[in-house]
């Protein structure tokens, strides 16, 4: 068997392999990107604007400090000034309707939020006997069983999918946390410690609250949590995940099965999966370097990451360079600080400053190789860190972005419908007519 395999894979990667030379001729726009790397506009959204470069008048990219804004409020303003203790409540409202709450909207929302936190009986233990030991897979099966639960899951009207909509953003704490605990005492030996959702608080709180199974949590670990949301909440329509939802959206599936389908996506290494990555290659940092404030050093070791003769063998340093954003990430920029704080407040200092002399190093050497790229650490070049103060296991950094990200993506389905035409990109075929030879002759 193994022998068919390979022999299998090898002529798939013979024959899948594009041509460069069709690709230039026929300007193929491999990934939806355009030869400078800037993405193919496809669409208009109202929901999330991501500036990371400009076009001059001669339609040239010019690299600028990274911007982001939800439907046109500035990321660092909503970060700042949002309302206390129900920021990712604000966001949330934000997202789906295109406008900041009044103090009323935003009470009715979040009361009703809070509303439909529970679970479906029975469900809790049915999630409890499915997990596995993925919990993004977990978290795919467990959207994907609700859509059992609801009494219009094919409903594609605004007002159903507008119920689907929030019943997901405020079952999701309770997703995560249950498949964390099932997973924990399915695999691990751990007892299995399930509380049900907090009747009052807010968000950022009951998720806290059910992962730490009632143990007390403090009001700074729920605002960096609730920060954490404010800030993956939504980045555009043309990020994979979010693009995801909107293609199979605009084939009027049903809003489980969209957000079933980005959850696939976050799953993947290069999107949601890009802070585990970053935290791993730190540990093989602690290790590997002997004077952690050597900056030679450091560079010298991030080099030979380069060049795949350190770190995971990819070339990759983690953490570095954006798809849009170039000189900065807004988001990278506010955790930054937040990371620095709780490093000075938990004796970590030393591992900050290391984090940061990398965040530093990494785009200068990351030039050396590739002369005139401009590139900057990214939202999970320090996610990872805070989450690792908070005292949040690598394994659930990604299902708690997708604990964010939901409601982006529940705001581009809505969006998606609304304006609907099915998402049909072309593909050119570069293989010529031929001729079917019988079995015999071959």
């Amino acid at each position: 068997m193994s022998d068919i395999l390979n022999e299998l894979s090898q002529i798939i990667e013979r024959q899948d392999r594009p041509d460069p030379e069709l690709v230039k001729k026929h300007n193929i726009k491999l990934g939806l990107r355009n030869e400078d790397g800037s993405g193919v506009i496809v669409g208009l959204t109202g929901k999330g604007k991501v500036i990371g470069y400009i076009k001059d008048d001669a339609g040239r990219k010019v690299d600028v400090p990274g911007e982001l804004y939800y439907c046109g409020i500035d990321i660092a303003d909503l970060a700042a000034h949002h309302s206390p203790g129900r920021g990712y409540e604000e966001t949330a409202f934000l997202l789906l309707t295109g406008v900041l709450p009044t103090s009323a909207q935003l009470d009715a929302f979040s009361s009703y939020m809070a509303s439909r936190r529970n679970l479906p009986v029975n469900f809790r233990n049915r999630l409890s006997d499915t997990v596995n030991n993925n919990l993004m897979n977990s978290l795919q099966l467990a959207v994907c069983s609700l859509y059992g639960e609801d009494p219009a899951p094919d409903s594609t009207k605004i007002k159903d999918v507008t119920r689907h909509s929030i019943d997901l953003i405020a079952t999701f704490p309770a997703l995560v946390s249950y498949a964390y605990h099932a997973m924990q005492y399915k695999y691990r030996g751990q007892s299995l410690n399930l509380v049900n959702p907090a009747a009052t608080g807010s968000h950022a709180e009951n998720f806290l609250h059910m992962f730490r199974a009632g143990a007390e949590c403090t009001p700074e670990e729920i605002r960096l949590i609730d920060l954490f949301l404010i800030l993956h909440a939504e980045h555009g329509g043309g990020n994979n995940s979010t693009f995801t939802v909107r293609t199979v959206s605009s084939s009027e599936t049903d809003t489980f099965s969209a957000v079933t389908a980005g959850l696939a996506s976050l799953k993947g290494h290069l999107h949601g999966g890009a802070n585990e990555k970053v935290m791993a290659m730190f540990a093989q940092l602690k290790t590997a370097i002997k004077d952690w404030r050597d900056r030679d050093e450091v560079a010298e070791y991030l080099r030979r990451v380069l060049r795949k003769q350190a770190g995971d063998g990819t070339g990759k340093i983690y953490g570095i360079g954006h798809a849009v954003y170039t000189l900065s990430d807004p988001r990278a920029t506010i955790l930054k600080n937040v990371s620095r704080s709780m490093a000075a407040s938990r004796g970590r200092e030393e591992e900050f400053e290391l984090l940061a002399l990398v965040g530093e190093l990494g785009p200068q050497v990351f030039e050396e190789f590739k002369p005139g790229k401009k590139v900057a650490p990214n939202v999970d070049f320090y996610s990872g860190f805070m989450l690792d103060c908070l005292g949040i296991p690598v394994e659930v950094y990604t299902p708690l972005f997708a604990l964010s990200r939901v409601a982006g993506w529940c705001a581009h389905r809505l969006e998606q419908l609304v304006q609907n035409r099915v998402i049909r990109p072309a593909y050119m075929n570069a293989v010529p007519r031929r001729a079917y030879v019988p079995l015999a002759q071959r």
